[in-house]
């Protein structure tokens, strides 16, 4: 079974030693050789059509595996009892119409806000769940002089963030934008709650209230202004709460996180990035025991081994797995949210179309030089492009 990274390779040879304690007559055995990036996915397509894939293996959720072609190449578990108990958002990123094809190997992110409850609380101010509400805050904070909305556009990739966190309310609108988008029956300029997402940077940026060194500004940085209360709201994925908990101690329980608020307090939900998957080829020679094996990842043990390879860095999205141990503010304000099945898969997990433009057409965007609609219209040519690149029927 391949991985890659360092976090990913503990994990997978953790779920494989706990697995095989339980299963002594099947063995899982690691092999985390292999290329990164867009080589991997060259790599991983070629196996599977050549049918030298190995029996099981690591790879991304949503688009990606769909590009696999799952229907006729990965082995369908669509039937399988365990399924029942994984988030439905997650179950989406790994489903066809077709079937189900992978179990999850880690939690997931949240993306939105960090914010600063200190200065909130001495504010008399509450996370949001509204835009308008947000405003309202983001005019007391400035009033009483500290930045509402901390920016970091020297790490270009930041700056995307609103825009990307906001997916839940587009999908709140509309659950089929993902593919319709795929199918180029929509673009970001023409779709209402699509272009707010771009509308909602703009609203900052317009009102004043980033920080003066945003355009220089880098991550690490960010989130010591906003760690020191100099900031009271970051947008950012909940990874970086590992950042603040190794780099500010002292301050991590004085985080909390709120997703991007949407207009209506009733439909307040978190846009996720879930977690990769492990996968079958449809040829294995041992579907038993391959089953049997995402039978264990996707259950509470399996659940315990990653938490034990990584530690806890998020909600994990399958039912009965409890988080354990240290539990950051920032874990614990996301998992409402989850339990509740308010969330939605990142666009990125529903469409192969993704311009890779878009940080600079945010950077624009938040420093004022574009407005929301000519950002979007920007972003909608820079996806065509991709989608012809990629040979995506309808473009």
């Amino acid at each position: 079974m391949g991985a890659g990274v360092p976090d990913d390779i503990a994990t997978a040879e953790q779920l494989a030693e706990d697995f095989n304690a339980q299963n002594p007559g099947i063995e899982v055995v690691v092999d985390a050789s292999g290329p990164e990036g867009s080589e991997l996915d060259n790599m991983v397509k070629t196996r599977l059509s050549t049918g030298d894939m190995s029996d099981l293996f690591w790879y991304n959720s949503g688009a990606l595996m769909l590009a696999l072609n799952p229907d006729q190449q990965l082995l369908n578990v669509g039937d399988e009892p365990w399924l029942d108990d994984l988030n439905a958002a997650y179950r989406g990123t790994i489903s066809t119409d077709a079937g189900a094809y992978g179990a999850p190997v880690g939690s997931a992110m949240g993306g939105g806000f960090f914010y600063n409850i200190k200065v909130y609380e001495d504010l008399g101010l509450t996370a949001p769940t509204t835009w308008d509400e947000f405003m309202e805050n983001n005019a007391a904070i400035r009033a009483a002089g500290i930045d509402p909305v901390i920016q970091s556009y020297g790490d270009t990739w930041t700056s995307q963030m609103v825009t990307l966190a906001d997916f839940y309310n587009v999908y709140e609108a509309d659950p089929d934008f993902g593919e319709q988008l795929t199918a180029n029956e929509v673009t970001f300029a023409d779709t209402p709650a699509a272009l707010a997402s771009f509308q909602k940077l703009e609203d900052l940026a317009t009102a004043g209230y980033f920080n003066e060194d945003y355009p220089t500004l880098l991550l690490d940085q960010a989130l010591a202004k906003l760690a020191n209360g100099e900031g009271a709201a970051y947008p950012m994925l909940t990874f970086a709460q590992a950042t603040i908990t190794q780099n500010f101690p002292d301050q991590a329980e004085d985080i909390g996180f709120f997703p991007v608020p949407g207009d209506s307090a009733d439909a307040n939900g978190l846009t996720t990035w879930m977690p990769s998957s492990v996968y079958a080829p449809a040829y294995t020679e041992h579907p038993d025991e391959v089953k049997k094996f995402m039978a264990f990842v996707a259950s509470p043990d399996g659940c315990d081994a990653i938490t034990t390879a990584r530690g806890v860095t998020g909600p994990y999205v399958v039912d009965g797995c409890e988080i354990t141990g240290d539990v950051s503010r920032i874990v614990q304000d996301m998992l409402p949210f989850f339990e509740d099945d308010r969330t939605a898969p990142a666009l990125e997990f529903l469409s192969p179309v993704k311009g890779p433009n878009l940080l600079n057409i945010t950077v624009e965007l938040g420093s004022g030089i574009t407005t929301a609609e000519q950002a979007a219209k920007a972003y909608d040519a820079d996806n065509a492009a991709q989608a012809q690149q990629l040979g995506l029927e309808g473009w």
